[in-house]
């Protein structure tokens, strides 16, 4: 095993703090990577969407990826249970598992492969898909390469995890700057209303806020209105 790709690798994994982040092509290093130093003849990963559905994400050749949908489809094979259970699901020969997974072994020898093993990309109790090794010819998987495997699964997952947290962390920062830049504007319309009207702050948010729901706009823009002029407000104004 190349050290030093492998080391490359999980550096790559990991920094996904980036303006042009790219799931796709993400995800594409990871099976690519599997398959050129772990000796996996393909390699493909399944992710939940926001309903829990698993969706293929990357595969690292046409093949795969129809084999992936085919177990999709048919809702049956290693990939699947990996997912479900969040543990590893190891098939060293896969014509022992015909009663288990009649149709996704005959999918999968049709596509020219004997065994498969299947690892889960989680943290902790958080299961967000699975990572899929494909072999051609059957027999047992060497147990320092599955750790290797898991191990860039789990960075993976991590980095996964993190962007989305990070989205949802810009997300919610925007959504409190525009409740902030509006807390702003209701403030200075506040004083402005209350020196015109000789009243004092709490009438005057009273005013805005009453104006506001009568004609079905939103308080903000109703406060910008008033502060800029920018629109007569018969009403609020006398």
């Amino acid at each position: 095993m190349n050290q030093q790709l492998l080391a490359k690798t999980f550096v790559e994994l990991a920094d996904n703090l980036v303006a042009d982040f790219d799931l796709i092509d993400f995800l594409r290093l990871l099976t690519d990577r599997c398959v050129g130093m772990l000796g996996a003849g393909a390699a493909g990963v399944l992710l939940a969407d926001r309903d829990g559905k698993l969706r293929v994400m990357a595969a690292s050749d046409e093949q795969v990826r129809l084999l992936e949908l085919f177990q999709l489809q048919n809702d049956e094979g290693p990939c699947l249970e990996c997912f479900r259970t969040g543990t590893q699901v190891i098939v060293p020969d896969l014509t022992r598992e015909v009663d288990r997974w009649p149709r996704f072994v005959t999918a999968a020898h049709r596509s020219g492969f004997g065994a498969v093993q299947a690892l889960p990309m989680r943290l902790r109790d958080e299961v967000v898909g699975a990572l899929n090794l494909f072999r051609a010819t059957p027999g047992p998987f060497d147990p320092a390469a599955t750790s290797v495997a898991q191990a860039l699964a789990d960075v993976a997952t991590i980095s996964l995890l993190q962007q989305r947290t990070t989205h949802r962390s810009t997300v919610l920062n925007e959504q409190l700057q525009a409740a902030l830049n509006s807390r702003v504007l209701i403030e200075q319309a506040k004083g402005k209303l209350a020196e015109r009207q000789n009243i004092d702050m709490e009438q005057a948010f009273t005013a805005l806020r009453g104006y506001a729901r009568a004609h079905n706009r939103r308080l903000s823009d109703v406060a910008r209105a008033f502060i800029d002029n920018s629109e007569r407000l018969p009403g609020l104004c006398v």
